[in-house]
Order: C-alpha cells, then structure tokens, then sequence
C-alpha cells in the first residue's frame, strides 16, 4: 500500500495520551511549603519513588512537582514494553558487569514481578500482560548472534524458546522472518499512559501531594535542606529526588553523561478479525527484530499494532523541541517498513503519528548517584527501557536517600558512572558518525567498521 496514504489520516499525537481517559490536570503549587521528600518529575522514575517511599513509611510527607502533566513525556509516549532488564539486554550487562550479571537479571525479573504485583494491588487498569517477547531475526546473519545470546541466557536461568521459521512464523506470520526465539518471561506488555495515570491516582491514594503544571526552576542547598523554586511558590524539603530524565537537569554534572534520542512511533487502525486471523499473534507477544536498526512492535488491547523504532535521530547541539516530535521522513519510512513485514495488511490505515525523546548514556542502562551531601538522589539514562526499569531506579534512589547499604547500592553497576560524552561539537560529530556506522552494518551482515570496533573496545559499542 502507499504509505502515503495509509498515512493521510493519521493524528499528528501520541495514540496512549488521546484518550478519554486522560485525567484533569491537578492543582499547581501556589505559596510555600515543606516536605520531607520533594520528588521532580512526574513520569516513571517519580512516581514510582513516590508511591514506593510512602509504601515504605507511611508517615513521610512527599510532594510531587511535574512541570506539565504526568506522563506527557517519554512515560506517556513509548510501546508499553515493561522489561525485566535492567542492563539494556543480557549482551551490555555481560559486557559491562559479568560479575554481577546474574544477580542483575534475578533482580530484573524480581522487579517486573512487584510491578505487575503493585498493577493488581491498586486496581490499575492498563492491560498489563505477560506476555514476554519475540526476538525475530529477518536477516540469516542475525541468527548466529542470537543463538549465542540464547546459550548465555539459558546459563543464567532466563527462558527462552528457540524458533525456527517455521516455529517463528507460526507466532506472528510474517514473511520476513527466518528465525527467532521466544523469551518468556522477560516483558510484559501494557498502556504506559494509563500506567502513568494509575501511578498517580495510587499516589494520591497514600497522601502524596501531587502538583502538575509546576516546573522546578532552581534548586538551592541550604546546608540543612533543599530548596526548590516553581513559578509560584517553593518546596523546602529534607531530601530531593530526580527523575527528570533527558530535560535541562536541575543537577549541571547531568548534562555531561546524557544526550537527547529522538524515537518515532505509528499506531495502526483496529484490525478486523480477518486481518488479525492472517498475522495469527495469538499469545500477543511484544516483537522486536534483530536488526542494529532495530523496529519494536506490539498488539494493544483493541487489536490495533504500534510500530515504532528504526530511526533514532539525535539532532545536533542536543536540542529538544517540540518540533522534533514530528518527522514525515521517518513515519514514511516505518509505514514502508510495516506493509514490508505485514503485506497481508495491505489497506490499513494509520491513526496516530508521534515521536518523543530518549534519555540516553554512553552505558545505555540506567545510572545513579547522589548529591548535596546526599540530600539529593538521581537515576537517569534509561535509553528506551524505562518502563520497567524506572521501579528499580526509583528503589536504588529511596536506599541512596536513606543512606542504606543494600544489595542494590553495593552492585558495581549502581556504585560506577558511565563514561560523560564529550562536548559540542564533537559529540555531535561523533553521534552521527555512529548513527550512519550503526546502518552500514545493517547492510553488510552486521560487520562493524572500525569506528564501531573502537567504539567497543573503549566499552562505548552500541548494537541496538
């Protein structure tokens, strides 16, 4: 089908966020106040701090300052994989903390368990499913690399099913696979808008004090406390946690170790029963492929398919604008891409076209520290995987800002710091000799040029 017109009526938004179920927004902050836990940023990251450190001691005094509305940003506008890793996939865990690699996916899958656990417990409608993913190979030089990741996982106690074509077609029928394999227990699949929302409602629920519409504009140690300025009134608070991901960092040294990734997302109209008969996606599995160039998509609970991946666009200067959230060239691309993996689907229309921004590390997994005399906590870098992976940050956090020694804050992966990017121009120049080094493997079987291969040996290679 012409993409072009698949596209034509297509919503310029993101489809989880125009939704009727979308709550009003809840008062700003207007006057002073105190707290004895401040939280910044009402995506993941914040909201689950907030929740968690009220489960733990019911009698704190939280307040949570969103500068827009909760989950307008990277929370509100990704797939909805909650994944168990916590390392952006087994290969970079094993690469960067072989030591500690096993204990990291028994805790991974631990903190998947607890947030399915956490969506029963509060009511929290947003079709969570377990339904693990389909890794699919669309290239034969994918398979090898795959099935030596399967080995290491296996060894490591994680499930998976190795599919042939035959195996992998019978899953979701596509005409591009050559292979695959099922990893079973390691995602589940949800609406990480009414996620966002149900957070919320379960925060206010336990006493937090959630303002929206409330950016923080300055942040000030006074020696005993911090202090943080909005356009109408301060928050005096004992302790400080961020989870502001990608935006200005109210903590300068931030700004060193993250860059902003542009990401890009189509939702399709509902299928029919016959459309969806001719995919088959009877067990509703989240599927990415193989590829460096990576495309992850995903039934929702309608019957409609996100598809979204491919392009990850880092403009230079590392600018964020609203802007960037829309990107014809690539929404072509991907609608190509879909009627390439699903020629079956020839005629369906796309309903809603969005982009939103990545948080992204040179370790390309999340990191963590503190500040302020340890009066402030971060967690940051999630590059894609958030959406299961904030809970474990939003815990590393609530062990920092207590001073605790634990299982979390002794792993070398909590303890260490990836390594900063450098400054402009260079890491634009850089980023971009990545990106374009990243597809010409792609076209040539996977092979690496030697600005990736130097990349890996200075632990910075990226393959997804």
């Amino acid at each position: 089908m012409d993409p072009l017109k698949a596209l034509a009526d297509a919503e310029r938004k993101p489809y989880w966020l125009d939704s009727p179920a979308k709550p009003e927004p809840l008062p700003r902050l207007f006057g002073n106040t105190t707290a004895g836990l401040a939280v910044v940023g009402g995506g993941f990251s914040g909201l689950w701090t907030a929740l968690m450190a009220k489960e733990r001691d019911p009698s704190l005094d939280v307040v949570l300052l969103e500068g827009k509305k909760i989950g307008w940003a990277a929370s509100g506008r990704n797939g909805g994989f909650a994944m168990a890793t916590l390392t952006h996939g087994i290969a970079n865990g094993l690469e960067r903390w072989p030591e500690e690699i096993a204990l990291l996916e028994h805790m991974g899958l631990t903190n998947l368990d607890e947030l399915g656990e956490t969506v029963a417990r509060y009511g929290i409608d947003c079709g969570y499913e377990r339904t693990g993913e389909l890794h699919v190979a669309t290239e034969p030089w994918q398979l090898a690399e795959m099935h030596q990741s399967v080995e290491v996982a296996r060894e490591l106690g994680v499930r998976f099913d190795v599919l042939d074509q035959d195996q992998v077609r019978a899953e979701v029928n596509s005409p591009t696979y050559v292979g695959g394999h099922w990893e079973r227990d390691g995602c589940a699949m949800l609406d990480p808008a009414r996620l966002a929302w149900g957070l919320r409602q379960a925060c206010l629920s336990l006493g937090v004090r959630v303002h929206e519409r409330t950016p923080v504009r300055h942040m000030r140690d006074t020696g005993t406390h911090m202090e943080l300025l909005t356009p109408h009134g301060t928050v005096r608070a004992e302790k400080v946690a961020l989870g502001t991901g990608v935006f200005q960092p109210l903590l300068r040294r931030l700004k060193h170790f993250l860059v902003p990734v542009y990401d890009y997302a189509l939702m399709t109209e509902p299928l029919s029963e016959e459309q969806l008969a001719s995919v088959g996606w009877h067990n509703r599995q989240g599927v990415g492929d193989s590829a460096n160039q990576f495309h992850y998509y995903r039934l929702t609970s309608d019957n409609r398919i996100l598809w979204g991946g491919y392009d990850a666009v880092y403009y230079n200067g590392g600018r964020i604008k609203p802007e960037y959230e829309q990107r014809d060239e690539t929404f072509v691309k991907l609608a190509e891409h879909f009627f390439t993996t699903f020629p079956q689907l020839s005629g369906l229309r796309f309903t809603h076209r969005w982009g939103g921004v990545i948080d992204t590390c040179s370790r390309f997994s999340a990191f963590y520290g503190t500040a302020h005399g340890g009066r402030l906590a971060y967690a940051a870098g999630y590059t894609g995987m958030g959406v299961g992976a904030t809970r474990f940050g939003a815990n590393v956090m609530l062990d920092l800002l207590g001073g605790e020694s634990t299982e979390r804050t002794e792993l070398r992966m909590v303890r260490e710091k990836p390594l900063p990017f450098p400054p402009e121009p260079v890491r634009s120049a850089g980023i971009q000799m990545t990106r374009w080094s990243i597809a010409q493997a792609d076209l040539h079987q996977g092979r690496r040029n030697l600005w990736l291969r130097t990349l890996d040996k200075m632990g910075l290679g990226f393959d997804s």
